[in-house]
């Protein structure tokens, strides 16, 4: 085990796939230490903190964004995009269900620990507005020039997909060489997402994390029409 009692990712549970540790806590030190490993805590509200590293990894190359037409189309709207704007209020969204929160898990422990990541400077979020109501958004962690994204939110039709194309155009400027989107679903897979086994994740990982890019492109508000 490592500092922070991680045993090594190979000996992440098959079923449930990619389970690796239980216990622990969610300050900034070891949350970091286990994303720059592949790692991340996904738990439901009043259970010990489960961490993962499933196997594949589903991510996305920002490079490969795949734009439908019909998407081409809706961004012909006069979106807004912003970087760090509503970060708290991005996640209050991402855990509503319905006009309810729903803290399966992204619980109250969980708000606070990321909006102290956000505080750092290593939590991020995209917001998508049209006229001025915030309509999608997405909320992640960047290290180095990997961004691991979280979650994601729409209270528009396609919100969260202008916040994910966004997010790779920004990504792409910065030099951010992936973005980690954890477990695959069609939505993330028709944007271009793609599997990678989770050795040749934790090699790029190795790669990426401790790396350099320009900060000032995460401080951007820019209209959707001059990022794209």
């Amino acid at each position: 085990m490592d500092v922070f009692g991680f045993p090594p990712t190979q000996q992440a549970l098959n079923d449930p796939p990619g389970l690796l540790a239980m216990g622990g806590d969610l300050s900034p030190e070891r949350l970091l230490h286990a994303y720059s490993l592949g790692i991340f805590p996904w738990y439901s509200d009043g259970e010990p903190i489960l961490w993962w590293t499933p196997d594949p990894r589903c991510v996305l190359l920002p490079n490969q964004i795949r734009v439908s037409k019909s998407l081409k189309k809706r961004l012909r709207k006069p979106y807004t995009v912003t970087v760090n704007r509503a970060f708290a209020q991005v996640m209050l969204h991402c855990a509503t269900v319905d006009g309810r929160i729903d803290n399966t898990w992204i619980s109250q422990e969980m708000h606070q620990a990321y909006n102290e990541l956000h505080r750092l400077g290593y939590a991020h979020s995209i917001e998508v507005w049209l006229d001025a109501e915030l309509i999608g958004g997405l909320y992640g962690l960047r290290l180095g020039r990997v961004f691991f994204g979280e979650s994601m939110f729409s209270r528009a039709t396609d919100g969260s997909k202008i916040a994910l194309t966004a997010l790779a155009v920004l990504c792409s400027k910065a030099g951010v060489n992936l973005i980690d989107c954890q477990v695959e679903n069609p939505h993330l897979m028709s944007m271009g997402a793609s599997l990678l086994p989770r050795l040749d994740f934790e090699r790029i990982l190795g790669e990426n994390v401790h790396a350099d890019i320009d900060h000032r492109c995460w401080r951007l508000e820019e209209r959707t029409k001059e990022l794209l």
